[in-house]
């Protein structure tokens, strides 16, 4: 190591941001359950607490498994759909309202605000979203964010259970990378919007039938979107989904009569596939480290001398030189912080001044 230290300069040290994506597609095969269900070691693993439904890449309980998303629904206090009857409805009711608290936060009168389908959380309360599906996807897959404008959901729109895809509607955050909400006490969130043949029936929110959260790595869908679609012959019909192989189970039905699992298992039964862009968010230190002319020109390895002479020096004329492998940066007190080496020895003499440039990412 240097036994002369030289100390940086304001201007020597500068700090930069930058943002690595990653594109992430989900199939549809995923959502299916390819390998099966719990108990049975399959990729879409229920709890005992029945509050939401986990999906895997592969087969939960091999040691190569990744997580990839939970799915939940979530119906709020004044929904027309929260009624005595309706299965499991303590828990729907509490996931909506943890799921509002987190994402929207609270009024000035300390109650939850509800999901808001233009973001407009002042405007008029005709287009709240009393009944939501939720899908949470894993930090694995996220990362620091979900890039804006990369959202991309398409849904099987065909009424008949037993062959869903045979029309498609695709939910994107078109334009949110200029035009996202800041209003949210989880972050920036973008607006979702739909697309069948260039139409779509749902009547409030101008055809936003969700959200998506994009620090908190959340897809909030309005499940009303379910009422917009049952198509059949390129027409749009009302409520005319249905959720399961039960010949009357439409939207209602499954919200009102169907375990969160259940509704979970009609979402995935129409998932044809989903797909977003990463966000990794890399953070830099550069310290440019000037070597002048007069710098660094001897080494302290104990090796340079031989007999108090130089070994690189032929006659008492030469130039003193060195080679350089390492940069380290110290602090104040002179403790050595980071090191830093170079592909290969840089020859220093004072014929020559250089700029060494060390980044620091975390």
């Amino acid at each position: 190591m240097a036994t002369v230290f030289k100390t940086f300069l304001n201007n020597d040290i500068k700090s930069t941001r930058t943002l690595l994506h990653e594109a992430i597609p989900l199939t549809g095969a995923l959502a299916s359950g390819t390998y099966g269900t719990f108990p049975n070691g399959g990729n879409i693993k229920n709890y005992a607490h029945g509050m939401f439904q986990s999906v895997y890449d592969y087969p939960y309980l091999s040691s190569s498994a990744n997580h990839i998303y939970d799915l939940t629904v979530g119906i709020s206090n004044d929904s027309a759909l929260s009624a005595s009857t309706t299965v499991q409805q303590a828990k729907k009711i509490n996931m909506y309202n943890q799921m509002a608290a987190v994402l929207m936060g609270y009024d000035s009168s300390g109650n939850v605000i509800k999901f808001d389908r233009d973001g407009d959380l002042a405007g008029t309360t005709t287009d709240k979203m009393d009944d939501a599906i939720f899908i949470n996807f894993a930090r694995l897959l996220q990362k620091d964010e979900i890039k804006k404008g990369s959202f991309s959901l398409k849904l099987g729109a065909h009424s008949v259970y037993s062959a869903p895809m045979e029309s498609l509607l695709t939910i994107t955050d078109a334009g949110a990378n200029t035009s996202y909400k800041v209003n949210s006490a989880a972050g920036e969130y973008g607006i979702l919007s739909c697309s069948l043949g260039g139409a779509y029936s749902g009547s409030a929110g101008s055809g936003s039938v969700g959200l998506v959260f994009y620090q908190a790595g959340i897809a909030v869908l309005s499940s009303s979107v379910f009422q917009g679609i049952g198509v059949e012959n390129g027409v749009l019909g009302s409520d005319a989904v249905y959720l399961s192989d039960g010949a009357s189970t439409t939207l209602t039905g499954a919200l009102t009569g169907t375990s969160i699992s259940g509704c979970a298992d009609a979402l995935r039964h129409r998932i044809y596939d989903m797909s977003f862009n990463n966000t990794t968010e890399l953070n830099s230190t550069i310290h440019f480290c000037r070597l002048n002319n007069t710098d660094f020109n001897y080494s302290a390895n104990p090796s340079y001398l031989s007999q108090s002479e130089i070994r690189v020096k032929n006659n008492q004329l030469d130039a003193p030189v060195s080679y350089m492998t390492t940069v380290g940066l110290y602090s104040a007190d002179n403790e050595l912080l980071a090191v830093a080496k170079v592909s290969e020895p840089l020859k220093k003499d004072p014929t020559n001044e250089m700029v060494v440039r060390v980044r620091l990412d975390y």
